[in-house]
């Protein structure tokens, strides 16, 4: 099971992906697009990484704006996952 990260551990990292915030036990990144076609697209871009990885976001859409969230629930918080999985994300935008 992956290791949980400490509180500085988090912020350290966050602090490389300015477009994420902490949200309780997991962090959060929200996009506006266009429309809801871009929205939609900027989706599926998002499936091919998280299945590699095994690591599958909550995603939430509301027309045009998509919100990603990040957690390792299995280990009940944050880990190195989570991040890498974002540092990737965030690429797709």
């Amino acid at each position: 099971m992956p290791t949980l990260l400490s509180p500085n551990e988090i912020q350290a990292r966050l602090d490389t992906l300015p477009d994420w915030t902490l949200e309780g036990k997991s962090i959060q990144m929200i996009l506006t697009f266009k429309d809801f076609i871009e929205a939609i697209a900027y989706i599926n871009k998002v499936v091919e990484p998280a299945e590699t990885a095994g690591h599958h976001p909550d995603i939430s859409i509301s027309y045009n704006r998509v919100t990603i969230s990040l957690t390792t629930h299995d280990a009940g918080g944050l880990t190195q996952q989570d991040f890498a999985m974002a540092k990737t994300l965030s690429a797709l935008s």
